[in-house]
């Protein structure tokens, strides 16, 4: 598969700074996301994110790191940071930015050391793809956890995206849990293969570390259902 997401970060690294990345799920239109936000300062992150890089302690993996921008605020702050990413462009990206750990890898195939922190952010829930895959992540992420490790994640409830009924009930899909979403990136006219993408409500994420020997809070809640949550293991 084409990297189109690396393609515009690589872009805008080397001085376009008006690219646009547009993204559409199977429950949404189109929307846009400047490129420039995935190069944003601690300053200007999300308030949850602010709260989880406040929370990282030891020695830090950050899954998904795009452009580097957590990885290199914490390594500003000493921490010894490894950051992975799928995407080729975006290991490059944050290479040539200062992170001095950028692997190109999967998270499923990742299993170079134990971390006192895992780091997810961004939806940080979406790597899962799905809700029957979650447990294989759970116990995958559990070998890269040092014994008193944690992991912090954010995540959302897409309740509000979908019609109420008269009882205050939502009107959900009857074939697949409500959060699962099929995704696509469009850069430059150019377009990703739709690709699972999971929003995990935190009910359901709750009783799904439990069952899978992690203890779970929430640390925040931001204003449209999305939260940052903290596992450990028990």
């Amino acid at each position: 598969m084409d990297d189109i997401f690396g393609k515009a970060l690589l872009d805008y690294h080397a001085g376009e700074q008006m690219g646009e990345l547009i993204t559409e799920t199977s429950i949404s239109e189109e929307d846009v996301l400047p490129v420039s936000y995935l190069f944003r300062s601690f300053n200007t992150m999300p308030s949850i994110e602010r709260t989880a890089l406040a929370h990282c302690r030891g020695s830090v993996l950050d899954v998904g790191c795009g452009a580097g921008s957590h990885s290199l605020y914490l390594q500003k702050q000493g921490r010894d940071v490894t950051a992975i990413d799928e995407s080729p462009g975006a290991v490059q990206v944050a290479r040539s930015r200062g992170v001095k750990k950028a692997i190109h890898s999967s998270l499923l195939n990742f299993s170079e050391g134990r971390f006192d922190t895992i780091l997810l952010l961004m939806n940080g829930t979406g790597i899962f793809s799905t809700l029957e895959e979650v447990p294989r992540y759970l116990e995958h992420l559990r070998t890269l956890l040092n014994a008193k490790g944690q992991i912090l994640i954010d995540g959302s409830d897409l309740q509000y995206m979908y019609d109420r009924t008269s009882e205050g009930g939502i009107m959900v899909p009857a074939n697949r849990y409500y959060g699962e979403l099929d995704f696509v990136i469009t850069y430059k006219g150019r377009s990703t293969k739709p690709f699972p993408w999971l929003y995990l409500d935190e009910r359901l994420f709750e009783l799904l570390a439990n069952d899978h020997g992690f203890n779970f809070e929430i640390l925040e809640r931001g204003d449209n259902f999305d939260y940052l949550a903290k596992l450990s293991v028990r």
